[in-house]
């Protein structure tokens, strides 16, 4: 048992890594405090408006398309440990500046709008170099475990935010939890400043290496590894990660619920994504293609489903496995990208990443907002998971083209995935271990035929499997 936990949490170990993870875990259950007490704030505002609510999250996200290439270059090309105190330390102010105007009791919708807007500047500058930073706080063994644990911290953070929201919006009404989740923001300004320096892993910068936007972009167009999670996490992230907007809206209009019913929903969505942040910590390697569009083909089918509950409790309950599939899949498609890139390339592509992952939001935060308006929220919720599981299948093919594997439907209950290499060797992707004959379970069955076929040995796992 000891075991297994040390193993879990093996990166803790390292000092400025905890102190990272306890600043990100105390801001963003501020963070998740106040987005929870804006959605309902926004909706009293606007008389139960999605397209309201499809506008805010929409705001927060278009500082992230705009600026998040332009954070990245940043990260690859100054100290990422200083510019992220001074993000946070903006997001800061700007966090208390709106909590102030909404305990005067003047606030109005437009100054919501307004707010969401700057706050997203400071998240757009913050997220990429955030991302990139991780590599430099552990050593590169640790670093799918450190990548797991943040994705961990985040949905913690998303279980205990949203909860206490709802509790204290019925006991200190909006702006009781605006003054509380302002007070928490401001935890990783001090936890940055208490690192050394001195021990972080840093990547010595060539003396006139190019950092342009540019090449970044050439990079990962030439790496089919990157450029296939990537444009995946585009779509689903635009289109089927907009629980935000619908949850509050399916809640207070579909089921008649109140805040605290509405924290619920999104903490059984949270409770399944922690469980799969966490079935990711033990990860060691980076990992297979396979797994990443099948973790996509589950969270489409699971929100479908969602999108058709009958009831809260039903609903509530799909949201857990929906929530799970959810952060596994960003989180392997987050770790594929990671640990395939050339440190010199990751603030760049890591913000490219983010981008279409988070920057995407304004366009389907607007979308989701104006379907529910128009076709009903449930019809919203399904109609992006059915999106999210074509473009899963859309990817499978992509992979199966590309890389000449072929998919088997054995006797056994699994689905695998056989490559025909050429003769000479077992083809990997750039960034991956390559695998030597009769090592690792994988021979070629003939060096004298025309073709050698990858098979698997009688006791190993298949080269690649849903």
């Amino acid at each position: 048992m000891r075991a297994g936990l040390n193993s879990t949490f093996r990166s803790l170990q390292v000092p400025n890594y905890r102190l990272f993870a306890g600043g990100q875990l105390v801001k963003l259950i501020g963070v998740w405090m106040m987005f929870t007490a804006q959605d309902w704030l926004v909706l009293e505002l606007s008389d139960n408006s999605p397209g309201a609510l499809g506008m805010v999250t929409a705001l927060q996200f278009v500082p992230v398309m705009v600026l998040t290439l332009w954070s990245g270059r940043l990260a690859d090309r100054y100290d990422k440990r200083k510019l992220l105190i001074w993000a946070n330390a903006a997001f800061a102010a700007f966090a208390i500046a709106f909590a102030v105007l909404v305990t005067s009791g003047v606030v109005e919708l437009w100054h919501v709008f307004v707010f969401a807007l700057l706050l997203g500047i400071a998240n757009a500058v913050e997220t990429p170099v955030r991302q990139a930073f991780v590599s430099e706080l552990v050593e590169l063994r640790l670093l799918p475990n450190a990548l797991a644990l943040s994705a961990a911290t985040f949905n913690t953070a998303r279980i205990s935010g949203p909860a206490l929201a709802g509790v204290l919006l019925a006991v200190l009404s909006t702006p009781g939890v605006f003054l509380i989740s302002t007070a928490l923001a401001v935890a990783p300004v001090f936890t940055y400043l208490r690192m050394r320096p001195a021990d972080l892993i840093r990547t010595e910068r060539r003396s006139g290496a190019s950092t342009r936007v540019i090449d970044g972009l050439r990079y990962v167009g030439k790496r089919h590894d990157l450029l296939l999670p990537i444009c995946l996490m585009a779509v689903i992230g635009m289109i089927g990660f907009n629980f935000p907007v619908t949850l509050a809206a399916l809640a207070k209009i579909n089921f008649d619920a109140g805040p605290s019913s509405f924290g619920l929903l999104t903490t059984a969505l949270a409770i399944g994504s922690l469980g799969g942040a966490l079935a990711g910590t033990r990860r060691r390697t980076r990992p297979s293609v396979y797994k990443v569009i099948g973790a996509a083909v589950l969270f489409g089918l699971f929100e479908v489903s969602v999108g058709f509950a009958p009831n809260f409790t039903v609903a509530a309950l799909l949201l857990v496995p929906t929530g799970f599939f959810s952060i596994y899949l960003a989180q392997g498609a987050n770790h594929r990208v990671q640990m395939g890139v050339d440190p010199e390339y990751r603030g760049r592509v890591m913000a490219l990443y983010v981008l279409v992952f988070l920057g995407t939001t304004p366009i389907g935060a607007t979308l989701a907002g104006w379907w529910g308006e128009h076709f009903g929220v449930p019809s919203s919720i399904w109609v992006a998971g059915l999106v999210s599981f074509v473009a899963a299948l859309g990817a499978l093919a992509w992979q199966l083209r590309a890389s000449g594997d072929r998919m088997e439907v054995r006797m056994r209950p699994r689905l695998s995935v056989r490559r025909i290499p050429a003769p000479a060797a077992v083809e990997v992707e750039p960034g991956e271990a390559r695998p030597q004959p009769g090592a690792g379970g994988i021979r070629p069955r003939s060096a004298d035929g025309p073709r050698a076929h990858a098979e698997p040995l009688a006791r190993s796992e298949p080269v690649a499997r849903v």
